[in-house]
């Protein structure tokens, strides 16, 4: 007997290093993550600005448009200086810090993979199975309302992109003799917009946004229920209520699962996925 609880306190003990590495890498995959996005687009931009400047230089003149290029150089130099710094600290990184986020994405589904292993080792009862699954209902709920702000958010900024710059482009190309700059300008904010509105049509972020915040609600109203013994979960014994809290979650995952399928078919077949 004594054995086997020192195995079982070993096995315990090796999922709970499980979840200290999947915490270290979730924190660099997110590290990771932030630091490519922001060397790209700084990357992206300086080199932007860069051709930009050179064509409008040539093409109107350095006095014609002084007070962009007041503007846009400093904003050159601080993206060209945010890329070298960014790539400084990605090749002075160590450990998981140093991997690239793909690198690190593999790594953390293995180490999913390998702590489920353990735990289906473990082979504790179905009741504890059950508590450690409604114990985890917090850290779901937070990722599928974070995902949602981050949709919400990304469909704020594209309207806000179509808004203005349909106004802005209306407003600039009312004036009949306006000079090359403003033309320029008019240009480009046409394609903003165009940009803004094909992307918020095709990856269809306020209906993600919707779904994902949905989804969160009935999941946390099934978990209120449960905890205070209301209808559905105000009969029967324990075991029985968190075998049916787990069902009814599991249900919505289900349909949040068949939504998202449903978001990302084309417009032809859309209707067609159940």
């Amino acid at each position: 007997m004594e054995a086997v609880s020192q195995d079982t306190t070993d096995r315990v003990n090796a999922l709970i290093g499980h979840k200290k590495g999947i915490a270290e890498l979730r924190v660099a995959l997110r590290i990771r993550t932030i630091q490519t996005v922001t060397r790209w687009l700084s990357g992206a931009l300086a080199v932007v600005l860069l051709f930009a400047a050179v064509v409008a230089n040539v093409a109107v003149g350095w006095s014609t448009i002084a007070l962009a290029n007041k503007i846009a150089i400093p904003v050159l130099i601080l993206s060209a200086g945010t890329f070298l710094a960014v790539r400084s600290l990605e090749k002075k990184a160590k450990g998981s810090y140093g991997k690239t986020a793909r690198e690190l994405q593999i790594e953390l589904e293995a180490a999913e993979e390998l702590r489920l292993l353990d735990a289906a080792r473990l082979e504790l009862p179905v009741p504890d199975r059950q508590y450690s699954y409604k114990d985890s209902i917090p850290a779901e709920l937070d990722g599928l309302r974070r995902d949602g702000r981050k949709y919400r958010r990304k469909h704020n900024v594209s309207q806000s992109v179509i808004i203005v710059g349909s106004l802005a482009g209306t407003a600039v190309s009312a004036l009949a003799d306006t000079p090359a700059p403003l033309k320029y300008w008019a240009m480009g904010i046409t394609f903003a917009v165009g940009v803004a509105a094909g992307f918020t049509g095709y990856y269809k972020w306020r209906e993600r946004a919707f779904y994902l915040q949905q989804t969160a609600d009935d999941i946390e109203r099934h978990a209120t229920a449960f905890d205070l013994g209301i209808y559905p979960y105000d009969e029967g014994e324990e075991h029985l209520r968190l075998a049916k809290l787990a069902k009814e979650i599991e249900l919505l995952r289900v349909e949040q699962r068949k939504r998202e399928q449903q978001l990302d078919q084309p417009h032809e077949g859309s209707a067609e996925v159940v």
